[in-house]
């Protein structure tokens, strides 16, 4: 029996959202009802200010599932698009105050979703499911999505890539696979969480912002043709602008959420990244 917590029973019970809107200005689909958990997302979005005004689903899944979608839409309502795609799954799961370990890929669908409708907002192709070799097929998981999931979360074993993807949890096939790739990622070194700062000046902040964009994000974003450029540093949020191949790149909201998830892990948690 699982143990949920009073706010992801009440998100299930009376799930806040439920429904789809009218001529939605975008439509994010993942998941499957064949693999256990499928997700609808519809936004309405304001073109002129770029917020995300009303957002609405329809789940099939758990309890999990359906918490995890109605508070996505609760996260996101109010936000530029900017900002909802600065939004994890673990903020979603943080949102609910914590889903079971083994529910986790709950939240993985929300923010999988959110980065579909976006896609379809802007009218690039959205394939996170579908490129690259499936891995489990169990699941129809792809090698692809599980590298991101475990660099996102920081996953080290095939249980934790179980419990963030549902990949593994099937026949069994996949798992020294998965392995492979863990072993691959993380060079057979368990990934370190450094401690962040417990206080700093704003001028310390800046500093250390600055630091970590040149010495952990840049040299990645150049060796694939890329670069960042700050546009300002004011407060919790960080505006930053992508350049050379990563300049309309399909991916951008990924790899902006990304440079968020680096700063919250070594600089504060409630750092927000913005693209210009």
């Amino acid at each position: 029996m699982w143990e949920y917590t009073e706010k992801v029973k009440e998100f299930f019970l009376q799930p806040k959202n439920i429904g789809e809107i009218e001529n939605p200005d975008a439509v994010g689909e993942v998941g499957s009802i064949v693999c256990g958990d499928a997700l609808r997302l519809t936004l309405k979005i304001d073109k002129e200010t770029n917020k995300i005004t009303d957002a609405k689903f329809q789940t099939f899944g758990c309890a999990s599932a359906i918490a995890s979608s109605s508070a996505l839409t609760e996260l996101i309502k109010g936000k530029s698009v900017d900002e909802a795609l600065g939004i994890s799954n673990q903020d979603i799961a943080d949102f609910l105050g914590g889903l079971p370990q083994e529910k986790m890929h709950c939240s993985v669908m929300g923010r999988e979703a959110l980065e579909a409708a976006v896609a379809d907002y802007r009218g690039i192709p959205f394939a996170v499911e579908e490129e690259g070799k499936v891995l489990c097929k169990c699941f129809n998981v792809t090698e692809e999505k599980i590298r991101k999931v475990a660099m996102e979360n920081h996953l080290t074993t095939v249980e934790e890539i179980t419990d963030y993807t549902k990949a593994g949890g099937g026949c069994g096939e996949c798992r020294g696979d998965i392995e492979t790739i863990l072993r691959d990622l993380w060079s057979l070194k368990i990934p370190e969480k450094p401690e962040k700062p417990k206080k700093l000046t704003n001028l310390q902040k800046i500093a250390l912002i600055q630091e970590i964009i040149e010495r952990e994000i840049r040299p990645g974003l150049q060796a694939d043709g890329g670069d960042i450029e700050i546009i300002d540093i004011e407060g919790k949020t960080v505006t930053i602008a992508l350049r050379g191949m990563c300049t309309g790149c399909v991916m951008s909201g990924v790899t902006v959420n990304g440079i968020q998830e680096k700063l919250r892990e070594l600089v504060s948690d409630d750092i927000i990244v913005v693209a210009q």
